[in-house]
C-alpha cells in the first residue's frame, strides 16, 4: 500500500527534504461524507522539487514499495494530478489544490511497473477530477469501485454485468463502514455521536440509507439472491453481496476481512483521531485461524463459485 505522504518529521521528509512541503500538510476537501474536509496530518511531495531532483524521491518510494510485492495500492491516486494542501495549523476547509506534474509521474509509474512486472491499483475515490479516471485506464491502472457507492442517479444500484472491467471490485475500504455496519446505520450513528453531522444531516442520512437498503435488496435479489420482500438479516445480506461482486467483470475483487467476518465496526473513521478507535480494535480471534471460522470459510466458497461463473 503506497501512502498518500508521510509525516512531516520522518525519515523521508529529513532526507528529501527538498522535495517535500514540510510546511503543509494533505487532506480533502469537504464532501457529502465529510462535510468538514479532513486533514490527514501527512505532507506531501513538492511538484518543483521533484522536477528540481529528477523525481528522485518518488522513483525510490516506488521501488522500495515494488521490491517485494507484486503490485501496489496506491491511496488517493487522485495525488498524481492534484491535492487538497493546508498550511500548518490551519482548517482544512481553507486548503487549497496543488497541481501535480501528472504526465510525468505516470510515465515513471508505467517505467517502473513493468520493470517489476507488478500490478498497480489506484484508489480513485472522492472527489474525482473529471477524465482522471480514463486517464488512468489508458495506463492501464486499475480503479476502485465499491458496492455502496455503485448507483445510478435514480438511486438503483449497477447490476454486475454493468460494472467496469478496469477496476477493482469490493465491498467496502478501510475508510467505509462495514457492509454489516452500513446495513445497520452504524455509521450514522457514529457520526451522531461524535457531532460529526447535525441533526438535520442525521435525518437526511437515516432516510437515504432506508431507500438504500430497499435499493440493495432488490439488486441482490435480481441477481439470484433472497427475494427482495423476504426478512434479510445482515448475515444474509453479507453472502448475498458477497455473491454480487463475485459476479462482475472486474478482474480482481476484494473482500475485506470486516466483510469475510462479518463485523460491525469499521477500521477507521475518517475526519477522527481520537474520538473513534481508529486503527485499533482487534480481530476475534487468532491470525493463523481467522478465516477458518464457518461465516467467513463460508463466503470464501460463495466468492470463489462466483468467480468461477463470472469467468
Amino acid at each position: 500500500d503506497l501512502a498518500v505522504g508521510a509525516a512531516g518529521g520522518g525519515s523521508q521528509a529529513w532526507s528529501r527534504q527538498d522535495e517535500l512541503l514540510n510546511t503543509l500538510t494533505v487532506g480533502a476537501p469537504p464532501d457529502i461524507l465529510n462535510r468538514n474536509g479532513q486533514s490527514w496530518g501527512v505532507s506531501a511531495f513538492s511538484p518543483w522539487g521533484l522536477k528540481r531532483h529528477g523525481f528522485h524521491a518518488f522513483i525510490e518510494m516506488l521501488r522500495a514499495n515494488l521490491a517485494h510485492a507484486g503490485g501496489i495500492r496506491i491511496d488517493h491516486v487522485m495525488g498524481l494530478k492534484r491535492l487538497w494542501v493546508i498550511p500548518q495549523g490551519g482548517d482544512q476547509r481553507d486548503g487549497a489544490y496543488l497541481h501535480y506534474p501528472q504526465d510525468d509521474l505516470l510515465r515513471l509509474l508505467a517505467l517502473e511497473s513493468w520493470r517489476h512486472k507488478a500490478l498497480i491499483l489506484g484508489e480513485d475515490l472522492g472527489t474525482v477530477p473529471e477524465g482522471f479516471r480514463e486517464e488512468l485506464a489508458e495506463r492501464g491502472i486499475l480503479g476502485m469501485r465499491v458496492l455502496l457507492f455503485e448507483q445510478d442517479r435514480q438511486g438503483r444500484f449497477h447490476p454486475p454485468p454493468h460494472w467496469p472491467d478496469n477496476a477493482l471490485a469490493t465491498s467496502a475500504t478501510h475508510d467505509l463502514p462495514t457492509l454489516d455496519g452500513w446495513w445497520q446505520g452504524r455509521d450514522i450513528d457514529w457520526r451522531e455521536r461524535l457531532q460529526i453531522a447535525d441533526t438535520q444531516a442525521t435525518e437526511e442520512a437515516r432516510e437515504t440509507r432506508g431507500r438504500e437498503r430497499r435499493a440493495l435488496r432488490e439488486a441482490l435479489a435480481a441477481d439470484g439472491g433472497p427475494e427482495a420482500d423476504e426478512v434479510l438479516d445482515s448475515a444474509a445480506m453479507i453472502d448475498a453481496c458477497v455473491g454480487f461482486l463475485g459476479h462482475t467483470p472486474a478482474p480482481l475483487v476484494l473482500l475485506p476481512l470486516e466483510d469475510a467476518l462479518g463485523l460491525e465496526e469499521q477500521a477507521n473513521l475518517p475526519g477522527t483521531v481520537d474520538s473513534h478507535p481508529n486503527w485499533r480494535r482487534r480481530y476475534p480471534g487468532d491470525s493463523a485461524t481467522l478465516l477458518d471460522g464457518g461465516d467467513a470459510a463460508r463466503r470464501l466458497r460463495i466468492l470463489a463459485d462466483a468467480r468461477g461463473k463470472a469467468e
